[in-house]
């Protein structure tokens, strides 16, 4: 029997839910394996959209699947894994019924086909739904508590696509080239799906992609005027372009050299000046202190499950507290190199209170709370002058990544 046409794709978007439900990978770390034999860039695209779209809405697909089964299929059951692909292209990708068996049973070659017909006929001739927001699994909400219902609200879809412009004084011909909405000076916002690399202003470098809420903490670092700023775990290099667009001479150190590459690629598609360095940040040692430090430190990216939502099935508690500890130990070190008056700003794109609020209460720099002013209407600092984002604000705008953003001043007499 001729394989269909769209199998590959199909069992591409198989293995990269085994490779993140059953080992833990993340999808960008199982996409390369999963689509080796996916020539089309179109097939890739979509074996990666059916994964996410099942990840997004797995504890929906599964209550489904369970509401039409006798007993219950175990969690890493071959049908069970299948079936929530077919549904999740069904449901969420407007993929016809036949097209879906058509495609999904040859999965199960040489296994129970006529269980997982047998489901999915039940499930569309009753006329199966999705809630209109995806459920959480169980440990996810209770981490979240009560910020966890709009928190859900937001992952309803995948994001549209953010770009910080080069030179914010521009943002209102690009908002008219593009055609995009801006929620403030020198940011844009277009639906997704856009085609990056074909956009006007791509190959100029007038602007690069950066979700709204991952532009905010370099913005709160303000103009350089040739002061020395560090963009610590710098890589790809969002902020590290953005310090320099706002005049800042940048030393970006990452200890990645692939990401580094990808940051000196942007450095010359944008025509901006960085220093870069390939080190461990935590045995690297500056020649010099810094005027100002933006930490982006590495962490759970809880705060990305619209976009990444393998992160609500692989992130546990192990991981947020070495994560944590990770955190700690780079504001311990990045403090000692501000200069007197110097400014350090620390963010994660985390949702975990452990990665942001617990790590900022340590801190011995004297706190320079954040500013109504210096954020999108939409959004506002915490009471301790904090600035915390969930998937689940500016609804009526596509929303944004979740961030925990710190900022601190050195006094002058500091050391």
């Amino acid at each position: 029997m001729p394989t269909p046409s769209g199998f590959h794709a199909r069992r591409a978007a198989l293995r990269m839910l085994d490779a993140v439900l059953r080992r833990g990978e993340t999808l960008d770390q199982a996409l390369g394996g999963a689509t080796q034999d996916v020539r089309k860039p179109e097939d890739r695209a979509l074996a990666r959209a059916i994964a996410n779209e099942t990840l997004r809405w797995l504890v929906d697909l599964d209550a489904l699947i369970d509401s039409a089964t006798a007993k219950p299929l175990p969690p890493d059951a071959k049908p069970r894994m299948v079936l929530r692909l077919m549904l999740a292209q069904w449901l969420r990708l407007d993929t016809p019924p036949h097209a879906v068996v058509a495609t999904g049973l040859p999965l199960l070659a040489g296994g129970p086909r006529r269980l997982a017909h047998g489901v999915f006929a039940t499930l569309t001739k009753r006329e199966a739904g999705l809630p209109d927001q995806p459920s959480l699994p169980a440990e996810v909400a209770a981490r979240w508590q009560e910020r966890a219902p709009e928190i859900a609200r937001g992952l309803a879809e995948p994001p549209p696509l953010d770009l910080t412009l080069r030179d914010p004084a521009r943002t209102a011909h690009w908002a008219s080239r593009l055609g995009g909405e801006s929620l403030l000076p020198g940011h844009l916002r277009l639906p997704r799906g856009s085609a990056v690399e074909k956009l006007e202003g791509f190959a100029e470098g007038e602007w690069w992609v950066q979700d709204l809420a991952a532009s905010l903490p370099a913005r709160l670092l303000g103009n350089g005027e040739g002061r020395n700023a560090l963009d610590l775990c710098a890589a790809p290099g969002g902020k590290t372009l953005q310090l320099a667009a706002a005049g800042w001479k940048v030393t970006a150190l990452d200890m990645s050299k692939r990401r580094l590459d990808l940051l000196k690629a942007n450095l010359k598609r944008t025509g901006l000046a960085a220093s870069t360095v390939r080190a461990d940040a935590l045995k690297w040692e500056p020649r010099h202190s810094f005027d100002a430090i933006l930490i982006d430190a590495p962490c759970t990216a809880t705060g990305t499950a619209r976009r990444h939502p393998d992160v609500l099935h692989r992130i546990h508690p192990r991981q947020i507290a070495e994560m944590a500890e990770l955190q700690t130990a780079l504001l311990e070190r990045a403090k000692d190199w501000l200069k007197p008056g110097g400014t350090l700003v620390y963010a994660v794109c985390s949702l975990e209170h452990e990665e942001g609020e617990e790590r900022a209460v340590e801190m011995d720099v004297p706190l320079a709370p954040i500013l109504d002013a210096e954020l999108p209407e939409t959004l506002a600092p915490t009471s301790e002058g904090w600035l915390r984002t969930d998937p689940g604000m500016l609804p009526d705008h596509g929303g944004l990544d979740g961030f925990f953003v710190a900022r601190w001043r050195a006094p002058s007499d500091f050391r």
